[in-house]
């Protein structure tokens, strides 16, 4: 994700910390059996193969050293392709020119920037699709900096259109070669397309409509151009694919911002400049444009002629993923991140059942539900908040007039139910077979720093310090290095209100001189986590995003380029799979269905503390893949002879 030291919740509610201060000595241990009713609902869409048992050995490769190359390093064994890299055609497009020159237009036909969270769309004519099928990409946001031959140094209208272009969404076919078992795009394709952040898209939901949502361009409030800062993703047991807007304050500018645009982090800086030359980023001019973004975005992969939906039951915020899971009656429930500082945790739980056998039932069941957020409590247990309009305190009184007013302010109402402020809650994964649900908390060193004084939302009494203290679920002051957090639903049933909870795993370097700093990793070191995905035989994959600007130094002199870890959910046991090029993040994975190709995404390579390259040196760190100017790109791993990955 697209790191930030920003703060914009100056509340008091408390925060993990604090409770986990209250407890800290106690590590509550969940139980870990096997739910047959979770099981018996396993999406289609997740790997098809069991979960392993309990106890079995999940992962039995040699760990990678820690590095600091500028390569992509993977286990013995092991072989890792670049698949799809920044400025590849989607599908019949123009090919990528290494001095940056493309055009807007050529721009709109090929990979985005950033790679982030992707997902595998299986294309079975014969057997599973494990050798053919379609993969969904986000691309989070750009370095203006590569994005164009002399970067920043003059700026334009074609500039701000390309930039636009490289956000967004990629819909491409893969194939495996039977030669060699090497992947390729697909070229052409019918389904190949790219969606950006000038995409007509629609509005569903009971948000859509509102006076909040409506605009000169859009006086009905029902059509958005674009998505952009697609960071962490989701998917559907229907198919489809769920890009999710995070950082969307960065491109939005007004020097006169409402309560509300302050709680979201908009103000008087865009750090994208394209007000500039797109008026609707102007808030100053059109105060509601920024409500119309931070959405998670419903895509059907098969489908290219089908608007993408932004589906506002699931509430606005900095969205990092939608992890899905089904209830034992069939409904659907979505956990995601707040990736802010001292954000939320939320959860959504569908009105209406998944019918597997009326496809077309399924098609607007994100639309109807209730939104929760999470509360932890010390003693290992929690509860979801309920975010309905009079609910909890959300009424008229407290500037909440209906449910459109929740949804698109939900950090307020968030704020109003008593959530508990997390460590930047980032990725969440679900286990398909034992129901446990993993998120990681990546950072958050400004909590229990010294008090800040800051102004109530209505700019008159001081509030409390926005650095909260510690508590359970947050248990260190300063934590540069991050936690585990993972819970399990009351009676095994994930729309129950109530869950407990511990923390999974404090990450560290064991030889840090500050016991606080070491944490309780069984294996390979790491800080940072940020990337989940637990795979169809039970393994949890944690990606890491460690910032630029602390790379090989400080407390993270000794962890290396970020990498990609393996874990045993059952003994804690972690292993290192994978370490990156230099100044990249580790994001985005997933598997074919028969778990012998894993994809992996490496993101901005290369990158410089100030998240912009110098285009006289843009391969001053990096130049990585191709030795020329670093690009994002998709990477195809699998074992050379053959077997499951990780194994």
């Amino acid at each position: 994700m697209h790191d930030t030291d920003d703060v914009s919740n100056p509340g008091t509610n408390p925060s993990f910390e604090a409770i986990m201060r209250v407890d800290a000595q106690r590590r509550h241990v969940l139980r870990v059996g096997v739910s047959a009713a979770a099981a018996a609902f396993l999406p289609w869409a997740l790997q098809r193969r069991p979960a392993r048992a309990a106890g079995t050995p999940p992962i039995t490769f040699a760990p990678v050293p820690v590095s600091a190359d500028d390569a992509v390093r993977v286990p013995a064994g092991y072989v890792a392709e670049v698949l799809y890299a920044w400025g590849d055609p989607v599908s019949d497009g123009p090919a990528f020119r290494p001095d940056a020159s493309n055009s807007a237009a050529d721009q709109q036909v090929q990979a985005g920037m950033h790679h982030d969270g992707m997902h595998y769309f299986a294309l079975a004519p014969q057997g599973d699709g494990s050798n053919r099928g379609l993969l969904a990409v986000n691309h989070e946001y750009t370095d203006d900096g590569l994005l164009h031959p002399d970067g920043v140094r003059t700026w334009s209208a074609e500039k701000v259109s390309k930039s636009q272009a490289a956000h967004g969404v990629s819909v491409i076919e893969i194939r495996q070669r039977v030669s060699d078992g090497s992947w390729e795009v697909v070229r052409p394709s019918v389904y190949g397309r790219r969606i950006t952040a000038r995409t007509p898209m629609r509005v569903a939901g009971p948000a859509a409509g509102h006076p909040w949502l409506r605009t000169r361009d859009d006086p009905e409030g029902m059509r958005v151009l674009g998505t952009f800062n697609n960071c962490g993703c989701g998917f559907t047991p229907w198919g489809t694919y769920l890009a999710c807007e995070e950082n969307f304050q960065y491109y939005f500018r007004t020097a006169s911002a409402s309560v509300a645009q302050r709680r979201y982090g908009i103000g008087k800086t865009a750090g994208y400049r394209w007000e500039e030359h797109d008026e609707r980023f102007d808030a100053e001019r059109h105060p509601n444009e920024p409500n119309r973004f931070g959405w998670v975005v419903e895509i059907d992969p098969f489908d290219p002629c089908a608007a993408p939906t932004k589906r506002t039951a699931l509430g606005r915020f900095s969205h990092e993923g939608a992890a899905h899971t089904l209830a034992p009656d069939g409904r659907v429930v979505i956990y995601c991140g707040d990736d802010q500082r001292n954000e939320y945790i939320y959860k959504f739980v569908s009105r209406d059942a998944y019918d597997p056998a009326r496809p077309a039932a399924n098609r607007d069941l994100l639309d109807h539900g209730t939104l929760y957020v999470a509360r932890f409590s010390s003693g290992g247990t929690g509860e979801w908040l309920e975010l309905s309009y009079g609910r909890n305190g959300l009424t008229a009184e407290n500037g909440f007039t209906a449910q459109a007013e929740v949804l698109i302010h939900a950090r307020l109402a968030a704020d109003r139910a008593g959530a508990t402020m997390m460590d930047r809650p980032e990725w969440i994964a679900v286990h398909p077979a034992r129901g446990e649900v993993y998120c990681a908390l990546t950072n958050n060193s400004r909590r229990g720093a010294q008090p800040v004084s800051v102004n109530a939302a209505d700019g008159s009494t001081p509030m409390a310090s926005a650095n909260p203290p510690v508590d359970a679920a947050n248990p260190r002051a300063d934590n540069v290095f991050g936690h585990i957090v993972r819970w399990r639903e009351a009676a095994s049933d994930a729309t129950s209100t109530r869950f407990e909870w511990e923390v999974f795993m404090q990450c560290g370097d064991p030889t840090h001189p500050d016991p606080a700093r070491r944490g309780n990793i069984r294996g390979d070191a790491f800080g940072s986590p940020d990337g989940l995905w637990i795979d169809g035989e039970g393994r949890l994959w944690i990606q890491t995003d460690v910032s630029p600007s602390v790379l090989h130094k400080g407390d993270y002199a000794r962890l290396g380029n970020n990498q990609m870890l393996c874990a045993d959910p059952v003994t804690g046991e972690v292993r290192r799979f994978l370490t990156g090029p230099r100044g990249c993040e580790i994001t985005g994975a997933v598997g074919a269905p028969d778990g012998r190709t894993l994809f992996v995404n490496i993101q901005h390579p290369g990158e410089t503390p100030g998240e912009r390259s110098d285009p006289a040196h843009p391969d001053s760190i990096s130049s990585w893949p191709d030795g020329g100017r670093p690009r994002s790109a998709t990477v195809a791993i699998r074992r050379v002879h053959g077997g499951i990955v990780g194994t």
